[in-house]
Parts: C-alpha cells; sequence; structure tokens
C-alpha cells in the first residue's frame, strides 16, 4: 500500500507571558520544523528537487542516508492503518502514539512548568491543555523540546563566525546567512537588499509609508514594533544593557556595544585614505569630510556650512549671543566650553606651554604659537591686495580695511567712524575729557 503522506495543519504557540504568537511548521516529508513559512517552503522545494524513494511506503527522501535509516524502522511491514480515522500510518511507533492521541492522552509533559503537551485534535483541530504561567497549544513531541529550551536557556546551536548560540537550528540557520552576505530579498522600490524576507517586509513600510505601532504616551508612530519599544523607554527611564566596566546604562544594545569598544580599544572602522581608525562608524563618516571637502550643515543666518553638527551649533550662538558656560571665578561666560577650558587656566596660573628662546610662558597654546613668530620671523598671513605679510590673522584683517575703507568702530556720541578699534577708545577721550598720552 502507497504511503498517505498527512496535511498536518500548522501548530500555534501562544505565550500570554510574552504576549506574542509563535508559529511552528512540521514538513510532512522529513518532520523538520519551521518558524517561518518561507523556511518551509524552501524545503519543500528541496524535496521536490532531489527525490529519492522509499522501498516499502514510496516515501521520498532528500539524502540517501535518510532513507536508510527510515528503512530500519519497516522492520517487514509495508504500511498499518489507524481504524479510527482511516489514516495510513509507515511505522509501528506512529501507529502506536497515533492511536493514543485519539484518546485524548498526553504523552508529553514539561519537567519545568508542567505543562503537557499532545497530539489530540488532529481531525477536531482542538487542543486543550492547561498551564499556570501561559498558552500553549502543539502538537507533537518536537513542540516540548522547543519549549524546553526556551525555558532552560539550552542553546545547542553555536555560530562558529561569532559565537552566538541558539535554541532553535531555524533561527541558527538564519544567523548564519549573515556571514555569508547573501541578501537574496530585493526592495523593487529602492533595490535595497536583506537577507531575511521579514526585513524586507518591515523595510517597505517606509516606502508605504504605514506606521502600524504608535507610542500612547506621545502618539509618536512607528514601521516597526522593534522601534516602538526602544522609543518607548524615552518615557519609561529603563535602561536595561549595562557595561559591565563602568556600569554605565544604555536603552539601546547598539549603544553599549559601541560604548565598549572605548574600554577595549577596538576600533573597527578605518579611514582609506589616511588610514586614521575609529570605533564608530558615524564618526568615520564625519572625518571623511575633511577629505571630500563635504559641508553638508549650513548656517540659516549667515550661510557658512559646516561639516559636524556641533561645530555648526557652536557657530549658531554667534548669532543668538547665547553663552551657556561661565567661569565660576569671574563670571565670565563663553559660548564653547573649551573657551572657558581655556580660560580657566588663567585663574589656576597653569602655564604649560613656555618658550624655549626666551621661557616666556603660556595658558594657551595658540598664545604660545603666535609667540614663536616673533623669533622665527615667520608671517604666514599675507594680504591679497599688496602683498604685506603679517604674523597674526587678526593684525591683516585690521590691514585689510585700508583697501576695503570699511570702518566698522562708531562713536556713539558724534558719529565718527574708525578702522580700528584703538582708534576709536583714543578718539573717545576727546568726549570722556581723559587726557591723550602720545606715545
Amino acid at each position: 500500500m502507497q504511503h498517505e503522506k498527512n496535511n498536518k495543519e500548522p501548530r500555534t504557540c501562544t505565550s500570554t507571558e510574552y504576549g506574542k504568537s509563535l508559529r511552528m511548521d512540521l514538513c510532512p516529508a522529513c518532520d523538520k520544523i519551521f518558524n517561518q513559512e518561507e523556511n518551509l517552503t524552501r524545503n519543500a522545494q528541496f524535496h521536490r528537487e532531489r527525490p529519492v524513494s522509499g522501498v516499502a511506503c514510496k516515501k521520498s527522501f532528500s539524502h540517501r542516508k535518510a532513507r536508510t535509516e527510515y528503512k530500519k524502522t519497516h522492520t517487514g511491514i509495508e504500511s498499518v492503518t489507524s481504524t479510527k480515522s482511516k489514516n495510513t500510518v509507515c511505522r509501528k511507533i506512529n501507529l502506536s502514539k497515533y492511536q493514543k492521541l485519539q484518546k485524548d492522552e498526553k504523552l508529553y509533559t514539561s519537567s519545568d512548568c508542567c505543562k503537557n503537551f499532545s497530539w489530540n485534535g488532529i481531525h477536531s483541530g482542538v487542543k486543550p491543555f492547561s498551564s499556570i504561567d501561559s498558552v500553549k497549544s502543539v502538537t507533537e513531541k518536537d513542540g516540548i523540546i522547543l519549549h524546553q529550551r526556551r525555558s532552560t536557556g539550552v542553546k545547542r546551536f553555536k555560530c562558529s563566525e561569532c559565537g552566538k548560540s541558539f535554541s532553535e537550528k531555524g533561527n541558527f540557520n538564519m544567523h548564519r546567512i549573515i556571514h555569508t552576505g547573501v541578501k537574496p530579498f530585493s526592495c523593487i522600490e529602492c533595490g535595497k537588499s536583506f537577507n531575511q524576507k521579514s526585513n524586507l517586509t518591515k523595510h517597505q513600510r517606509i516606502h508605504s509609508g504605514v506606521k502600524l505601532f504608535t507610542c500612547t504616551e506621545c502618539g509618536k508612530s512607528f514601521y516597526q514594533k522593534a522601534h516602538l519599544k526602544v522609543h518607548q523607554r524615552i518615557h519609561t527611564g529603563v535602561k536595561p544593557y549595562t557595561c559591565k566596566d563602568c556600569g554605565k546604562s544604555f536603552s539601546e544594545k547598539g549603544n553599549l556595544t559601541m560604548h565598549q569598544r572605548i574600554h577595549t580599544g577596538v576600533k573597527l572602522f578605518t579611514c582609506t585614505e589616511c588610514g586614521k581608525s575609529f570605533n564608530q562608524k558615524a564618526h568615520l563618516k564625519m572625518h571623511q569630510r575633511i577629505h571630500t571637502g563635504l559641508k553638508p550643515l549650513m548656517c540659516n543666518e549667515c550661510g557658512k556650512s559646516f561639516s559636524k553638527q556641533t561645530t555648526l551649533i557652536n557657530h549658531w550662538r554667534i548669532h543668538s549671543g547665547v553663552k551657556p558656560f561661565t567661569c565660576t571665578e569671574c563670571g565670565k561666560s563663553f559660548s564653547q566650553t573649551a573657551n572657558l577650558t581655556r580660560h580657566q587656566k588663567i585663574h589656576l596660573g597653569v602655564k604649560l606651554f613656555t618658550c624655549t628662546e626666551c621661557g616666556k610662558s603660556f595658558c594657551q597654546k595658540a598664545d604660545f604659537i603666535r609667540h614663536q613668530r616673533i623669533h622665527t620671523g615667520m608671517k604666514p598671513y599675507t594680504c591679497i591686495e599688496c602683498g604685506r605679510n603679517f604674523r597674526q590673522k587678526a593684525n591683516l584683517s585690521m590691514h585689510q580695511t585700508i583697501h576695503t575703507g570699511v570702518k566698522p568702530f562708531l562713536c556713539t556720541v558724534c558719529g565718527k567712524s574708525f578702522r580700528h578699534k584703538a582708534y576709536l577708545i583714543r578718539h573717545q577721550r576727546i568726549h570722556t575729557g581723559v587726557p591723550i598720552i602720545n606715545i
């Protein structure tokens, strides 16, 4: 008698603890279990392309070794039939188990949480059981095996590339695709490729504009449920990922991974132009703008462009007049924290930079560099109008007002203008009565 394959219904495992539905599909040809429909479809195609027929029941196999092992189960019996359901079963053990299930016997019990599992309901579709923690429906011994792995945390399948472990072979196989670099699923809108169909489905929501997941706190919507979960941590303040080295916590695992590179010193991202390495990809991208000259960030007030967001923010304070950094010693404020740090060295009396020629010391490196030009005679700033050279950029700027005719310093008393601030201060003494000292 020819073996008749059972069309087994997909088994669904639903947990109230996690609030999600886990689907498990059984291949009728090889009894493999899959948690994604596309994996089951690929497995079925594999059987069709490479059939190896059995002797006793005409069952087909994809591997000859599997057929050899399977033949041992027949022991001379071609087929046996259940008298209750008229379904043909090839193995004695399958028939025995099948008949017990028709009596509503629960063959498999989890030792961890006392969940009961059985095949009851193959014809009726009903899968009854009881559990203290959650509700799970399965129809075979494989169901309890998978369930026990999740409960005990056993992860049998380990990736030889990165060392990551998995409790289910299906998830392990999907993970291995990451290392091969194969991305068989492509978006027809933008051409972007993915290694899993589920990731492609999530990506396509960007083009469709569908945002199924909405935050109940602020109303913001997201394309993916995972993004909503991460966002909700802003409201709850939960930071589940903690650095074991310094104790700093993060709301996203990716941020923790990037942070840990500070402790390990690992710099995965290297500039192909100069060989400089970085621990974050974002830092490499900003660095590469030095070589490309790209300045995508523009000031709305003056149109000046910048390569970094932080530089633009610091520049914007020139227009807004905001100086959030204040010296606790004298109360002077600064628009940038670096300027405050340099200023504080004046109060501390720290002069780290000493001239080897004359022994004079300076608090700031910039002042030290300008001083050294006195000894070297270097004048790097040249006027494009007359060719005159200057040691300091500020001196060049004052000189250029001679050619442009600009007089930016205005006397508020008489309205007279001057090219240099020093000239204005000298002039204002006429109005104040302070005697002018000629040097």
